[in-house]
C-alpha cells in the first residue's frame, strides 16, 4: 500500500512540477528548455493551403471546341441558317431586326453559296435555304390565332407583308392577333371565359365562320374543354 500511495504521490507531484515549469501563453522556462535541448531552426514559410474544390462542381472541361479561325464566325452562321430556316425568305434587313444585330455580314457572306436568292416586289435580295419550302403564291393560308409578341410577325423589318401600316403598332403593343388568309385581320382577347374577336377590316361570311371555329377551340383548349363561347365584335366604325 504504501508502495502504491508513494508512487501515485510521486506522479501528482511531478505532475505539478511540470505545469510549474510552463509559462502563461505555453512559454518553456529555461529548465524546460535544458531538459529538451536547442531549438530546432525555423521551418521555412509554407503559403496558406489551396482552397479545396468545393463538392459537386466539375472539372476542367477537355470537350470545348477549339477557337474559330481568325475571321470565321460559326455561331454567326448557325443563327442564320436558323433563322432563314423559320422565317425564310428574308433580307438581311428583317435578320438584323429580328436577331438585334447588325445583319451578320460576315455570317451570311461566308454562306452566301449555299444559299438561294429571290428579289421581292421592292427589288429587296430575298435569301433562304435551298431545301426550305415555300409554297405557292396561291396556296390558301388557315385562319390563326396568335398570342402577343409572336415572332410570325416580330420577325420581319418589313411587316408589311403579315400586317397592314396602320395597324403596325399592335405588334409592338402587345396584342393578340388573328391572321386570316395570312394577314391581320383582328384581335383577340379573353373575357369571362370567352373569346372576344375584333376585326380590324370586314369578314366575308366564309372567313366569319372560319373565325369563329376556330376561336371555339381555342376557348375549349383555354377552358380545358370546359367552354366554347366565342363573340366576333362589331366591326369599328
Amino acid at each position: 500500500m504504501r508502495t502504491a500511495g508513494a508512487g501515485t504521490a510521486g506522479t501528482v507531484r511531478r505532475a505539478l512540477v511540470a505545469a510549474a515549469r510552463v509559462r502563461p501563453g505555453g512559454a518553456l522556462g529555461p529548465a524546460d528548455r535544458a531538459e529538451r535541448g536547442p531549438d530546432p531552426p525555423h521551418a521555412p514559410h509554407r503559403p496558406p493551403p489551396r482552397r479545396r474544390r468545393r463538392p459537386g462542381l466539375a472539372g476542367p472541361r477537355h470537350d470545348i471546341d477549339p477557337p474559330a479561325p481568325e475571321g470565321s464566325d460559326p455561331v454567326g452562321e448557325a443563327l442564320v441558317r436558323r433563322y432563314l430556316a423559320a422565317f425564310g425568305p428574308a433580307a438581311t434587313a428583317d435578320l438584323r431586326a429580328w436577331c438585334g444585330l447588325a445583319g451578320l455580314p460576315a455570317a451570311v457572306a461566308a454562306i452566301r453559296e449555299e444559299l438561294v436568292t429571290f428579289r421581292d416586289e421592292r427589288g429587296r435580295e430575298l435569301l433562304d435555304l435551298p431545301d426550305a419550302p415555300r409554297p405557292d403564291p396561291d396556296t390558301p393560308a388557315p385562319v390563326r390565332f396568335l398570342p402577343a409578341f409572336d415572332n410570325a410577325i416580330l420577325g420581319y423589318h418589313d411587316r408589311s407583308r403579315i400586317i397592314d401600316d396602320a395597324h403596325r403598332g399592335l405588334s409592338v403593343a402587345g396584342a393578340r392577333v388573328v391572321l386570316v388568309d395570312g394577314r391581320v385581320a383582328a384581335t383577340w382577347n379573353v373575357k369571362a371565359g370567352a373569346v372576344t374577336v375584333t376585326p380590324l377590316r370586314r369578314f366575308s361570311r366564309a372567313d366569319r365562320t372560319t373565325v369563329a371555329e376556330q376561336g371555339r377551340a381555342l376557348a375549349a383548349f383555354l377552358s380545358d374543354s370546359d367552354g366554347h363561347r366565342v363573340e366576333i365584335a362589331a366591326l369599328p366604325s
